[in-house]
């Protein structure tokens, strides 16, 4: 897992109640500190009968507090100091009990003493039998808390230790940290703007069976989303066939064709600061469409599948941006195997882009289905800045920088 830049060196407190999914919040832990974050584990009394200190110090690489670190003669006002510092507190699983201290400002444990403490923004992600979650009281506390401003994820439906089948199983970890980070992303560099991120290829159907695709996996456009989600834009995904799982905070749209993604675009467009067209959009489709399978038999030796262009997205973008004025920035990506700098800087002048991201798919290391990716920014001033091999993380990182700049 590569270091977030959202959560490097901050603060972070992991409040652990007493419930069986406390096993799961280790993970969590472990997410974090992988992400860059200094997390620091506090644990109620019930919750080290499930799981003990040792485990998060191990994962945390910092000591895990309990009830007995309240009192500690070598640290001043140890909950004062953790709630004035940590940047995110999140209590995982918290319990239907410890909800309640927190809607009626009771601290009489160290979770709930650091909870008051606090500054930063908390987030709760409860978990408790199906019965206790939907009793009144547990729900007054929880609008209560929610009215007050802290973040309420979940629960979710499934099975919980009792047996019983209802709402009131936490959520995934990865869930967690993915709601975290749009929470610690709120007040980021794109708060308030929309951005249009498209991902993936697109599959243009020969008959109702086969189509023309490409490799494109949509791994560097699912990385841009979830970067700018971090720096709090308003998301808008726009997918081609991808089972890629969809960044916490972002408005998903799946589509298929280029005629669907170019609808998708366009609609969404006109509401939006920027869009960053990372999806690779087949060129061709079958000329015409069978109305049935296409089928193979004995004497079938060559079949002949005659080609048209597909609908041109940036051109309809940019026809689009010239009579309404959104979006106010496009960026392009440029997937090709020869002549690197000169097919990008015709695609972005031919297309009206602000910026294009040019890469050599051609190269085993780089471009589709891997995780790395070696890309040259070409801005309209000819400028051209050739990057290292990068993970497509940090790619979608410098993009977002650049589109930072371009917005102004």
């Amino acid at each position: 897992m590569d270091t977030i830049p959202l959560f490097h060196h901050k603060n972070v407190v992991l409040g652990v109640c007493g419930g069986i999914a406390a096993y799961k919040i280790a993970d969590l832990a472990s997410k974090l500190t992988q992400a860059g974050a200094l997390v620091d584990v506090i644990l109620t009394e019930s919750a080290t009968k499930f799981v003990g200190p040792v485990t998060f110090a191990a994962v945390t690489g910092r000591s895990a507090l309990t009830n007995d670190d309240l009192w500690r003669h070598d640290a001043h006002v140890p909950h004062v100091q953790l709630g004035e510092k940590a940047d995110l507190l999140i209590i995982a699983p918290a319990t239907a009990n410890t909800i309640a201290k927190l809607a009626h400002g009771q601290a009489d444990n160290l979770l709930t003493v650091t909870a008051l403490a606090a500054r930063g923004p908390i987030i709760l992600a409860p978990a408790m039998d199906g019965g206790m979650w939907s009793n009144a009281a547990t729900q007054a506390n929880v609008a209560l808390l929610r009215e007050r401003g802290l973040h309420v994820l979940g629960p979710a439906q499934g099975r919980m230790a009792s047996g019983l089948i209802g709402e009131g199983r936490m959520v995934e970890p990865g869930e967690i940290l993915g709601f975290a980070r749009v929470v610690l992303g709120a007040k980021g560099q794109l708060a308030g703007r929309k951005i249009v991120v498209s991902a993936g290829g697109t599959h243009e159907a020969i008959d109702p069976v086969r189509f023309i695709g490409n490799r494109s996996s949509g791994k560097q456009g699912f990385a841009i989303a979830q970067a700018a989600i971090d720096r709090g834009a308003d998301v808008t995904l726009i997918v081609g066939p991808s089972a890629l799982p969809t960044p916490y905070g972002a408005q998903r749209i799946d589509v298929e064709s280029a005629q669907e993604m170019c609808a998708a675009v366009l609609a969404a467009c006109r509401e939006a600061d920027a869009l960053i067209m990372a999806a690779a959009v087949a060129d061709f489709q079958a000329a015409q469409l069978a109305e049935h399978k296409i089928k193979k038999t004995k004497d079938t030796v060559e079949f002949d599948v005659h080609l048209a262009r597909t609908l041109d997205i940036l051109l309809a973008v940019k026809a689009q941006k010239e009579t309404i004025g959104k979006p106010q920035i496009t960026i392009g990506f440029a997937a090709e195997t020869q002549n690197l700098i000169d097919n990008a800087l015709a695609k972005l002048n031919a297309k009206g882009l602000d910026l294009i991201v040019a890469n050599d798919v051609a190269a085993k290391d780089a471009g589709f289905a891997v995780d790395t990716n070696r890309v040259t920014f070409i801005g309209t001033g000819g400028d051209v800045e050739p990057l290292a091999l990068m993970s497509k993380a940090q790619v979608a990182e410098l993009t977002l920088d650049r589109l930072i700049k371009l917005l102004g």
